[in-house]
């Protein structure tokens, strides 16, 4: 099993950030010669490692992008007891685990499908545009972060764009003073499957702040990506009052620069933000799954425009529908012209004879090994959409926090989620 972990580390000193993509792919093409498989790389940056003369009926499946918090990051691990985690950034085991394990299969040669996907983690870009060709009639997806959970369903989301170009410049009679207001530091995580932890979004709370003290906002900036609860943000208003801090990590800071003329941005971008309905809207009790939900997730004052960005996700398709025209007429309200994108379906639980023999097998290691469904994105509903007689399931080791600084997996969840994954490949091949 230490193998595994060892995999982990090493594909972790590789560059893999979303949009980062040759240096991967150049390691793909290196492993899969030394055992040889082929390495197929579609203009999409997906690769698809597989025998030359294949039987294979299993298709694993792992993206191999990571989120990073700061550009160009490449984690370092440390490993506390049982738990690995990384110094100050994301620690990548989403979905670098599942990566290992794919690549320790490849090194022990098992005649199986190995499809490593691009760009998952700013809108399922890869799976989207998927060029190449799965033959096998089961897949595994190895993304999901819950032992002992079979994943068999999951959220579609679509990302929504608003862009608001009203902004003036006034005479300062008033004499209004500015202040820096910002927020760093926060939990932050993983906008479907944490947006029930009450995680305090820093977007929310800086609009608490500048609303609070009516000031008028000449810039923001915040949030760090499109499927994360922000952890940062960043204002700074002209204000009559000082400003009161609504949480211990935020600083207000005076800016002792007098101004006659103020470039003000639409006072409605606040107004939006503050009264903004985010995180869950809907709950389903048979499932046990938040049911729809939207987060707002970043910000920024461009040259002549604010930019605003929401993910919505919903267990349901038309219920999904709903919600994303409902956001875009509340933005329209609000002056902001919108538009969406990065759609990707939901996956209606499916219980089918691979489900059945996944369940089968995971439950002669975890007698609670149970059927699950997932409020979050999952490339397997893309994969169900363009392989209509595909059967999937995902599974995967315990990870906290993922998409945050606090992320960790558990050493011995790794080894207790690949023994399963082992015998489910043995029974295929």
């Amino acid at each position: 099993m230490n193998n595994i972990i060892e995999i982990f580390k090493e594909i972790t000193t590789i560059p893999r950030c979303s949009g980062t993509h040759k240096p991967f792919i150049n390691y793909m093409k290196e492993y899969a010669l030394k055992y040889d498989f082929l390495c197929l790389v579609d203009k999409y940056n997906n690769i698809l490692c597989k025998k030359a003369i294949s039987n294979a009926k299993l298709s694993f499946q792992s993206h191999y992008d990571i989120v990073c918090l700061s550009d160009n990051c490449v984690p370092i691990i440390v490993q506390e007891a049982d738990l690995l985690k990384a110094e100050n950034s994301t620690l990548g085991s989403d979905n670098g685990i599942g990566c290992a394990y794919m690549l320790y299969l490849m090194s022990q040669g098992y005649d199986c499908e190995y499809l490593f996907t691009s760009d998952e983690e700013i809108g399922l870009i890869g799976a989207n545009n998927l060029e190449l060709k799965l033959n096998a009639q089961y897949m595994l997806n190895l993304d999901s972060e819950e032992e002992g959970e079979i994943c068999i369903g999951c959220a579609g989301g679509v990302d929504i764009f608003g862009k608001n170009f009203n902004r003036k410049i006034v005479a300062n009679n008033e004499n209004l003073e500015l202040y820096e207001i910002t927020i760093s530091n926060l939990q932050g995580g993983h906008s479907g499957v944490d947006i029930d932890k009450n995680i305090p979004n820093a977007l929310k709370l800086l609009a608490k702040t500048v609303k609070e003290c009516e000031g008028k906002l000449l810039d923001i900036n915040g949030g760090e990506r499109i499927n994360s609860i922000p952890a940062n943000a960043k204002a700074i208003i002209a204000a009559k009052q000082q400003p009161t801090a609504c949480h211990e990590n935020m600083k207000i800071e005076k800016i002792n620069t007098k101004s006659e003329h103020l470039n003000i941005l639409d006072e409605k971008i606040i107004e939006f933000i503050y009264t903004f309905a985010n995180g869950i809207r809907a709950y389903d009790k048979t499932l046990n799954v938040v049911r729809d939900s939207i987060n707002l997730a970043r910000i920024k004052t461009t040259i002549d425009c604010v930019e605003i960005e929401l993910s919505a996700r919903s267990m349901d398709n038309y219920e999904l529908k709903t919600l994303k025209e409902e956001t875009k007429a509340l933005l329209s309200n609000f002056n902001f012209e919108v538009t969406t994108n990065g759609k990707y379906p939901a996956w209606k639980p499916d219980i089918n004879d691979f489900t059945t023999i996944v369940h089968t097998i995971y439950k002669k290691h975890n007698e609670n090994a149970s059927l699950e469904a997932i409020h979050a994105g999952l490339e397997c509903a893309i994969f169900k959409d363009k392989f209509p007689n595909i059967k999937v399931a995902s599974i995967g080791p315990t990870i906290n926090f993922p998409h945050s600084k606090k992320e960790q997996v558990s050493i011995k969840s790794v080894e207790n989620v690949f023994k399963v994954v082992e015998e489910i490949t043995k029974q295929y091949t």
